[in-house]
């Protein structure tokens, strides 16, 4: 398939980075979109962030105006049923839990019912792309595509192969990455974590140890790590962000099947936190909140 014959996408996944991945084809890519979840309030919600985002970094700033928002907006349809989002897509993005065997099981779904030449990419942050790929009857069209939040902001698009990707679907995937206005770059999808968090996270884990043996306060660690390798965002911050302690959480058996016990294994904070409800992510508590109102009590 060429990148001039897709005209419909399709995104599994209605919550905060679903939402962005639909609205950014819809945008960007002046594709027609159907956002699924399995529950309609999770796809109305979807679709409610995905107006208040357009409306409060676009229109309101004067950078768009009310008519080219409904465009968009009406490019994006809701579904609760994956058969009915993909039975006519020709690039599907699933963007579902962080977990091997949903992923599985949704792929398996995906392939009964998308239409043999369709493209199914998988937003994976860590997972092995080959072991989602194997459950399907086209592991040559199946590959990660992983967006980086905030999607309409960050440039990177992780392009992951599987042992069985063909070379024409990474390079479609790649041109559709570039069509988005993003920086893609192809790795292998065996490596746990791909590249960037393959590499970040070696960080990260250290920084976790920091606060758990009290060094230093969250504010601090990342402060240091900010002015001292001039990051955006301290790593701590990042994992506030975007929910990285409830992801590393429930990925744990994952992890382990990849990486084994010692390097897999949750760290101890991580549990705490997870277990005590700060898993970090939109509107929820996460490590910086922990430090003050348990560890340092």
């Amino acid at each position: 398939m060429e990148l001039e014959k897709i005209k419909r996408v399709a995104v599994i996944n209605a919550g905060p980075i679903g939402s962005q991945i639909a609205q950014l084809f819809s945008q960007v890519g002046k594709y027609s979109v159907v956002m699924m979840d399995f529950d309609t309030e999770l796809v109305n919600n979807g679709i409610e962030a995905i107006k208040g985002g357009l409306k409060r970094y676009y229109v309101d700033k004067g950078k768009m105006g009310q008519n080219e928002m409904d465009e968009i907006v009406n490019r994006i349809r809701g579904a609760t049923e994956i058969a009915g989002a993909v039975r006519n897509a020709d690039f599907v993005v699933e963007a579902a839990e962080e977990s091997l065997s949903v992923k599985r099981d949704i792929f398996k779904e995906l392939d009964k019912s998308a239409p043999p030449d369709t493209i199914l990419a998988s937003n994976t942050v860590f997972l092995n792309i080959t072991a989602i790929a194997n459950v399907t009857k086209r592991p040559d069209k199946v590959l990660g595509m992983h967006f980086f939040e905030p999607t309409n902001i960050m440039k990177l698009v992780e392009v992951n192969a599987a042992a069985t990707t063909s070379e024409e679907t990474i390079a479609l995937t790649v041109a559709m990455a570039e069509k988005l206005g993003k920086e893609p770059v192809v790795c292998k999808g065996f490596s746990y974590g791909h590249l960037a968090n393959r590499a970040y996270f070696g960080m990260v884990d250290e920084a976790i140890q920091m606060v758990w043996e009290r060094i230093a306060s969250p504010e601090d660690i990342d402060k240091t790590l900010r002015l001292g390798y001039n990051l955006p965002m301290g790593p701590l911050e990042v994992g506030d962000f975007a929910g990285f302690w409830g992801i590393l959480a429930s990925s744990e058996q994952d992890r382990i099947r990849e990486q084994g016990p010692w390097k897999g294994h949750l760290h101890p904070l991580i549990r705490m936190m997870v277990e005590a409800g700060y898993p970090g992510g939109r509107g929820q508590k996460g490590i910086y909140d922990f430090y003050r109102e348990v560890l340092c009590k």
